[in-house]
């Protein structure tokens, strides 16, 4: 049995007769495009707008958007210029062209199909080229014009000393807060920070709020008003005022408030300010937190301020080791000790003169050592609540912390904080004695040094610990690296690729 089997025959293409497969054109590929251009419609050039401030890309009709050249953001945000055009056809495939990152040129190469005479389908590819021109956007003409904040956060404390605003600055940093202000201007009593949005100051407002004890109000101001579009334009001012108490501040309470806590003494010692207040009882160790809603409701002041500090000497110390509790008594510290010292004034030596006084320094003071602490026995205080109190109940002396060598401390320092970029008036020397301050804090209180990031002093060599005076110090394992880029880095004339 024979078999006949059918083995299609190549036909002629009619326009140049050469042979090809048979196809419902009956035309060969180089004569079907030649008769028909499936891009035709389809622009070759176009333009995209760039911000060279703050390096963003015009996404029509009025939105700016952060995009990495040959992204896959910056790619959409190409084709969508030529999105109407390619409706008519089929797109396959699309990608860039490499080209020199300064050359301020776009290329993408696009793949497309489309059906032609008699159904047949025909894939081709062309490249659409991009000329990237410069346009300021709206915000940073705003910014270039000085007419650029919308939106202003004024934060105030009433106090002397700047120690809140120290550990603040760190917060900002840590959790990068910064970023969005466009300037913050330091003043006597605060800091200004500006926004070219309401929703950025209200953003950091509520982490003032989150972060430490403080009250806001917020009002606005009406600077144009279109009648025809109905559309306002205000300037926003947002004010936080952060409670005026410091670390290190002897403070009165109320005696409502000094009972609601536990019964605690009225007079207690301010040993930190996070979120909330944080006070000790110097003469039975019982701790309490205020937030900021309790304290606006039971104000209370600092009876002295940080220079009113006396230098003062442990003639004899005995250490108290079960006291009763009171009742109704709340918790008491653990990291605390409780401690019965006589001291005298090292400005008084020569006389014979010395206090009695309950401390909870306990851990850390031994016969000898030098303590800074206030004198309430020769002091005329000034206080509502203070001024209502027994004298019997008043201490004659309450110890803040002890002394070391500051100098000493200093040249030991092997780390270092970071700091805002900010518009500052004229310093002087009281403001780096307060920083000196704070780091001296930040390497007595671990719970704080626990938000801040402390970085590495690659400056100064790390000194061995046979000749400590005992003063406390942060670890190497607390510390972070900070990054520096040379210029050698990045590959410059004469130097090799490092990767």
């Amino acid at each position: 049995v024979a078999v006949l089997l059918s083995v299609p025959c190549p036909s002629l293409c009619c326009q140049c007769g050469v042979p090809i497969p048979p196809n419902p054109a009956n035309m060969c590929v180089g004569c079907l495009r030649a008769q028909v251009d499936i891009t035709e419609g389809i622009p070759k050039q176009g333009t995209v707008h760039f911000c060279k401030q703050c390096e963003r890309y015009l996404q029509p009709p009025g939105t700016w958007i952060h995009c990495a050249l040959e992204s896959r953001e910056l790619l959409a945000l190409c084709l969508k210029k030529i999105k109407a055009s390619l409706s008519k056809v089929r797109l396959i495939d699309a990608g860039f062209i490499w080209t020199e990152p300064h050359s301020k040129r776009l290329k993408l190469k696009l793949t497309v199909q489309k059906e032609v005479i008699n159904g047949a389908v025909l894939q081709q590819v062309f490249v659409v080229e991009y000329i990237v021109q410069s346009q300021m956007c709206e915000d940073c003409h705003r910014i270039e014009a000085k007419d650029f904040w919308k939106a202003v956060v004024q934060v105030r404390q009433k106090t002397v000393h700047k120690k809140t605003f120290y550990y603040l600055e760190q917060l900002i940093l840590k959790h990068r807060l910064h970023q969005n202000t466009l300037r913050i201007k330091e003043i006597h009593d605060g800091l200004d920070f500006y926004y070219s949005s309401k929703q950025h100051a209200q953003k950091m407002v509520d982490f003032l709020q989150c972060t430490v004890p403080s009250r806001s109000k917020s009002s606005q101001r009406l600077i144009s008003h279109d009648i025809h579009s109905n559309v306002y334009n205000y300037k926003s001012t947002f004010s936080v005022e952060i409670v005026p108490i410091c670390k290190d501040n002897v403070v009165c309470l109320s005696p409502k408030l000094a009972q609601s806590l536990g019964n605690m003494s009225q007079i207690c010692v301010c040993i930190r300010v996070t979120s909330t207040i944080h006070l000790i009882d110097p003469r039975t160790l019982q701790i309490a937190e205020i937030d900021g809603n309790t304290y606006w409701r039971h104000p209370f002041n600092s009876l002295f301020h940080p220079k009113q500090l006396e230098e003062f000497i442990i003639m004899d110390i005995n250490r108290v080791h079960e006291k009763k509790k009171g009742a109704g008594a709340g918790a008491r510290s653990n990291k605390h000790t409780l401690a019965e010292a006589w001291v005298r004034k090292t400005s008084e030596l020569d006389t014979d003169h010395q206090y009695f006084c309950c401390t909870h320094l306990g851990h850390i003071l031994n016969p000898g050592d030098l303590v800074l602490g206030f004198d309430l026995a020769n002091c005329n205080l000034n206080d509502e609540f203070a001024n209502k109190m027994n004298p019997q109940h008043i201490p004659d002396v309450v110890l803040i912390k002890k002394s070391y060598d500051r100098s000493k401390r200093q040249r030991r320092r092997n780390w270092k904080l970071k700091e805002l970029e900010r518009d500052r008036e004229a310093t002087d020397t009281d403001d780096e004695r307060q920083y000196q301050e704070f780091l001296e804090d930040l390497e007595e209180d671990e719970t704080i040094r626990k938000n801040v990031n402390i970085y590495r002093n690659a400056d100064i060599p790390v000194e061995s610990d046979t000749d400590d005076d005992g003063a406390p110090r942060i670890s190497l394992a607390e510390m972070l690296e900070d990054l520096h880029i040379s210029q050698d880095a990045t590959g410059g004339e004469g130097a090799e690729m490092l990767t």
